[in-house]
């Protein structure tokens, strides 16, 4: 079963929806208990970075996701969720982050339109499992103002360009993280599901 962690923010359903379309079995899990009968874990987000991360400690999520990771059940992080990888992030003040990967999530510079909302490209720059069978410079939707600024070049997978270059895919053992949402980027998202949901 692929736990959708609800933590009071994100699109889960929509998540939730494009696993099971895949033949995936799929749940929304509002009980960070629910996560000792998950095979993988996923997180995903539409909310201010602070407001996730107090969300995440006040409900019991932290040290549930925390223990899965230990366990080696593969993880994804879903826009916000993947900031929250991150040991910190400069959004609306400072805040810590999960810290399972080094970097700092930043705003993108005042020159750009904020949030960056729409299809952009992904620039593979190392072959990881999900993305398999996702072609260099596919097209995913992004809505973001915030962007990961790696510390680890070996963590990056992916980078997109919207003013500067910055991290789109993270990945590390049985960690992922992608900064756009697959659920809404028609064939290339739903592989990059596919292929995560795969992963043992």
């Amino acid at each position: 079963m692929i736990a959708v962690v609800d933590y009071g923010m994100g699109n889960l359903r929509s998540v939730q929806k494009a696993f099971e379309h895949l033949g995936f079995a799929a749940a929304i899990c509002e009980d960070p208990a629910q996560l000792e009968a998950a095979s993988h874990l996923v997180l995903p987000g539409d909310a201010a970075f602070g407001d996730a991360m107090r969300n995440l400690r006040e409900r019991g999520w932290v040290e549930a996701l925390l223990r899965g990771i230990a366990r080696g059940k593969p993880f994804l992080g879903i826009c916000v969720g993947l900031q929250l990888m991150y040991a910190e992030s400069e959004e609306l003040g400072t805040h810590p982050g999960l810290g399972l990967l080094p970097g700092k999530v930043r705003r993108f510079p005042p020159a750009e339109r904020v949030p960056q909302i729409g299809w952009n490209q992904v620039a593979i720059t190392r072959q990881v499992s999900i993305l398999d069978g996702v072609k260099d410079l596919s097209f995913f939707y992004f809505v973001h103002s915030y962007y990961v600024d790696a510390e680890r070049q070996a963590d990056v997978a992916g980078t997109t360009d919207y003013g500067l270059e910055y991290t789109s895919v993270a990945a590390r053992d049985h960690l992922f993280g992608v900064q756009f949402h697959p659920e809404k980027s028609q064939q290339p998202g739903l592989r990059l599901l596919e292929n995560f949901a795969r992963l043992n």
